[in-house]
């Protein structure tokens, strides 16, 4: 974790001035039963906004479920891809959208050409975790499978480490960036649990957990060492 900074759901990689975020799934507001507005664009635009300025990377990578609807594509997301997109470019920024397996209509929102993976310059393959990549690096970072941990009975989202996990390489696995997901609990998961092929055991993920309180990262030992304290 020394070359990675984990922060508001997304992760920062200074070798090569990376953002990199995922599962944002723009419409989950529009498909939601609450009558009241949610503030999902608002929410996102300002996040990533924040990010941008904290760590004022060169390249965005959107890691996969940009869209939640599988089949359409709701009223007002088409913008919000657009202002996302734009906001990035407008800062010089480059700006990479890997496809998820709710990105079916993607391409009828995005401006640009979509990724299946990328490999970042110090060897880190990006890609959703839906499906294994055909590219091979020093490090696998997915989305996918949204992963939180209740902590004295606050649930929270987590970034997960399992520095041997996949092909005997690092890997990384990304809470969703939306606040409207609600997480995947990892405390009471059986060990093969997670959708993503390239997660081959919970026991072994150590969850790391950023405190917006104190501004500060949580570090946890693997799952498997202190499920029964939580």
């Amino acid at each position: 974790m020394d070359d990675l900074a984990f922060r508001d759901r997304a992760v920062y990689l200074p070798a090569t001035e990376t953002l990199v975020l995922a599962d944002l799934h723009l419409g989950r507001e529009a498909v939601s039963n609450v009558a009241a507005p949610l503030g999902e664009r608002s929410d996102l635009l300002d996040r990533v906004a924040t990010l941008r300025s904290t760590f004022e990377p060169t390249t965005v990578v959107f890691a996969g479920d940009l869209l939640h609807s599988f089949s359409t594509v709701p009223d007002g997301v088409e913008g919000t891809v657009e202002a996302l997109y734009t906001a990035c470019v407008d800062d010089g920024l480059d700006v990479v959208a890997i496809e998820g397996n709710h990105d079916q209509q993607l391409e009828t929102v995005w401006p640009t050409s979509i990724e299946s993976a990328v490999t970042l310059d110090d060897g880190t393959v990006v890609c959703h975790g839906h499906e294994e990549p055909e590219l091979s690096g020093k490090r696998y970072l997915i989305g996918h499978d949204h992963p939180a941990i209740t902590i004295e009975g606050v649930k929270r989202p987590c970034l997960c480490v399992d520095p041997t996990g996949y092909r005997e390489s690092e890997l990384v696995v990304l809470p969703a960036f939306t606040r409207l997901a609600g997480g995947v609990e990892l405390n009471r998961l059986r060990a093969d649990a997670l959708q993503s092929p390239l997660v081959s055991s919970v026991e072994a993920l150590r969850p790391i957990v950023w405190d917006a309180d104190v501004e500060q990262t949580l570090q946890f030992p693997p799952l498997g060492e202190f499920r029964r304290l939580l």
